[in-house]
């Protein structure tokens, strides 16, 4: 589960933000001794028997992806639709593999029953891994295996199309000619073309998303722990502290993992510090914003467009259809109120290509850890002194 730890800023992470992790979380990969191997605890399967594998909150994109890639690999795939949590870990007593999800629930006690029911591999079908309790599947020595990236032109273009919706008014204006209103009033956006766009984090989508936005004629400045990239400093991007960054750009997009130390790192001292009037967009993980200051800000005027792809309780909401149902969360009842607002489900990733490469990784993950060479292994180590 996401520890909630009050830190701001990123200066606590040693890496490139996406593609690598604090150094307590190490990935391991193909180049280094392998730290783990199929264990046949439950008793061997016979020679030439397919491994089994479950993967919870499937849907049917996700049968049909699964599906074709596995023609390559002829694993025996369950897809289960229920998220995984501490009453549905029992489903998975007798599968070898575990496919959650981004919203499932793999922490302690998750865990301890899929050991007990023969679970060799939990296997991550996302690149987030916040999700899981890394300390416990290490001491039941259970491999956890992500996909490190896909497609970061799916999510990456993804927040240009909130930017652009946001801006020009897409959602009212199309509302309005639907019902044969013409009229232009209220409409009124900016030229991106010599505005100032701030890229918080720039791992693979950070970068790609930063030469886009540069291809629209946007100054392009940076925040980031790691070094910076070469390749947005060839466009003339700069990098600048966090308070610099929030107070200068006029579109502010986060590209971030979820870890303790960017838990809330926008929250309402943060969005104090922002260009007023600036637009904020999120298609990282929900947990970096504090929900609950973006009302007050928007409120104030002192945030001017929101965009949202990701959201810190869409836990249960997300991925579902809810519409015949009341909304319990009343942070985002009110932030949909909004007309400056947008808000997605969770679907920046949601392209085929992206979507392919999930399945064909995911799949490749598991063939790795059964040949003894593991991939993308996320594996907790003790902190420096700890």
């Amino acid at each position: 589960m996401t520890r909630r730890v009050q830190t701001r800023g990123l200066d606590k992470v040693d890496c490139e933000v996406k593609c690598k992790v604090p150094r307590e979380f190490i990935r391991m990969d193909s180049q280094r001794k392998p730290s783990a191997k199929p264990a046949a605890r439950n008793g061997a399967r016979s020679l030439g028997a397919a491994m089994r594998m479950i993967l919870f909150s499937s849907r049917q994109y996700d049968r049909d992806t699964f599906n074709e890639a596995n023609a390559s690999f002829h694993y025996e795939l369950h897809f289960q639709e229920s998220y995984l949590d501490s009453e549905t870990a029992i489903l998975a007593h007798g599968y070898e593999i575990v496919c959650p999800f981004v919203n499932d629930s793999v922490d302690a006690a998750v865990l301890e029953q899929l050991h007990a029911g023969g679970t060799q591999l939990i296997a991550l079908r996302s690149a987030g891994f916040n999700h899981v309790d890394l300390v416990t599947a290490q001491r039941l020595g259970l491999p956890v295996v992500h996909v490190p990236a896909y497609s970061p032109h799916a999510v990456a273009e993804h927040a240009v199309g909130l930017i652009l919706a946001l801006n020009r008014r897409l959602p009212r204006a199309v509302a309005r000619t639907r019902e044969g209103d013409f009229s232009l009033t209220g409409l009124l956006g900016f030229d991106l073309h010599g505005k100032t766009v701030g890229v918080i984090g720039t791992g693979v989508i950070g970068r790609t998303f930063g030469r886009i936005m540069a291809g629209f004629g946007m100054q392009v400045i940076a925040y980031d722990p790691g070094p910076p990239a070469a390749d947005l400093l060839a466009l003339g991007a700069r990098y600048e502290p966090l308070d610099t960054l929030l107070a200068s750009a006029d579109v502010v997009s986060l590209h971030c993992p979820l870890l303790p130390s960017t838990y809330h790192m926008i929250d309402a001292a943060a969005l104090a510090k922002i260009k007023r009037g600036a637009m904020l967009i999120n298609t990282g993980r929900g947990g970096l914003v504090e929900s609950n200051a973006l009302i007050g800000a928007l409120k104030s005027g002192q945030l001017g467009h929101l965009g949202l792809d990701v959201y810190e309780e869409e836990g249960g909401l997300f991925f579902e259809d809810h519409s015949d149902t009341p909304l319990q969360d009343d942070v985002l009842a009110r932030l949909l109120m909004f007309p400056n607002v947008i808000v997605t489900s969770h679907q920046a990733f949601f392209t085929r290509e992206a979507m392919s490469e999930i399945a064909q990784t995911t799949l490749g993950n598991v063939k790795a850890w059964s040949d003894g060479v593991p991939l993308n292994v996320i594996e907790h180590k003790p902190a420096r002194g700890a």
